[in-house]
Parts: structure tokens; C-alpha cells; sequence
């Protein structure tokens, strides 16, 4: 089994971000490097409130993106 890497974009963030040069066109975020979110299947639905507020906080480039899902 592969090694996962997970960085932060900032040091302070919440979000990690799987970096995975074997997936193209996917994804993957997590909070607790443990549930894995894909951004364009998962987000915002599969958030809970609190970490939709914590995602688009340090992420507005994709709360922006993604302002019209409801």
C-alpha cells in the first residue's frame, strides 16, 4: 500500500489536501486525513456546517467556484 501525502496549503489551515500524482482530475481534501472529501462530487453535500464554514474560510477560491451549489 501506498504512502498517502497530505500537505496544508497554510500551516495554520484545517484542510489537507492529498497530493496524488496518480489521480488525474481528482480531488481530495480532508479534515483528520482520515474521511476523504472529493471536491467536485462531495462539496458542499457531504460537509457538515462547521467544516463548509471552515472549508470556504480558508478556501474562497473554491467557495467562489462552487457559490451556486446549494
Amino acid at each position: 500500500m501506498k504512502k498517502e501525502d497530505w500537505i496544508k496549503k497554510n500551516e495554520t489551515d484545517h484542510v489537507w489536501w492529498l497530493e496524488d500524482a496518480d489521480q488525474v482530475g481528482e480531488i481530495v481534501f480532508s479534515f483528520d486525513k482520515k474521511t476523504k472529501f472529493n471536491l467536485f462530487k462531495d462539496y458542499p453535500w457531504k460537509l457538515t456546517p462547521e467544516q463548509k464554514e471552515i472549508f470556504d474560510k480558508e478556501n474562497p477560491y473554491w467557495a467562489n467556484f462552487f457559490r451556486d451549489r446549494k
